[in-house]
């Protein structure tokens, strides 16, 4: 079932994002669509959950989101296909490939760097259009900045230096080896994030896309850490 319901407090993204996971947290709650624009919370669950139940999660009766039932109960539209869900992260990596492979023809070594430094430019770039909503959203899962709040601010940043480092081939093992060590911190939070099946937004293209954590994130960071192995090897 889903009903929408009236929810007030939120005033950016970072609000969607926190008020998005504290609701995905209750176990019958199988999808949530919050706007901050529209004060409004869509939430799909398994059996009924009662209001009081979803103010709690939120946070109880003085918390700083409240949400209430609406005068009448709407149900919206079905839940968006696999394909429709991640249309804008396929999109990047079509594009970046598409681009890495005019450019460097068979040339495995070529592909592999411009390859990479469109990733991390481009995923930087959705980073940065809303880094606080993105601070937010990565401390959620990432095992760093969980603790250090800074880290989610700074992320965006180093992807950013890695995609300069990849286009200019500044000191390419060092690079390499930065990469490898920041995406295998990065895969460790969502590896626990998708085998304890916690419901909750994918940061990997900032808060500006709402995309849910799965296995598709672990294959996004698995892929950077082997195509940095890989051009190691061949150094």
């Amino acid at each position: 079932m889903t009903h929408t319901y009236q929810l007030t407090g939120m005033t950016c993204s970072g609000c969607e994002a926190t008020v998005k996971s504290k609701l995905l947290a209750l176990s019958d709650i199988q999808e949530v669509t919050v706007s901050q624009h529209t004060n409004t919370a869509t939430i799909t669950m398994s059996k009924h959950i009662g209001i009081n139940t979803l103010q709690a999660a939120l946070g109880g009766p003085t918390g700083k989101y409240q949400i209430q039932e609406t005068a009448q109960m709407e149900p919206t539209a079905k839940t968006p296909s696999w394909l429709a869900t991640y249309k804008p992260l396929l999109l990047v990596f079509m594009f970046i490939t598409g681009v890495s492979v005019l450019t460097s023809g068979f040339n495995l070594m070529h592909f592999m760097n411009t390859f990479m430094a469109g990733f991390f430019l481009t995923f930087s770039f959705f980073k940065l259009l809303d880094i606080k909503g993105f601070a937010e959203s990565y401390a959620m899962y990432d095992v760093v900045a969980k603790r250090v709040k800074l880290y989610g601010y700074v992320y965006p940043f180093l992807e950013l230096a890695l995609g300069i480092a990849f286009v200019t081939s500044f000191k390419p093992f060092y690079t390499n080896i930065a990469t490898i060590v920041v995406m295998s911190i990065s895969v460790i939070g969502v590896l626990q994030s998708v085998l304890n099946k916690r419901k909750i937004q994918c940061a990997c293209l900032g808060a500006v896309f709402n995309l849910p954590m799965s296995t598709v994130t672990i294959i996004e960071d698995t892929l950077m850490i082997v195509m940095s192995a890989v051009m190691l090897y061949l150094l």
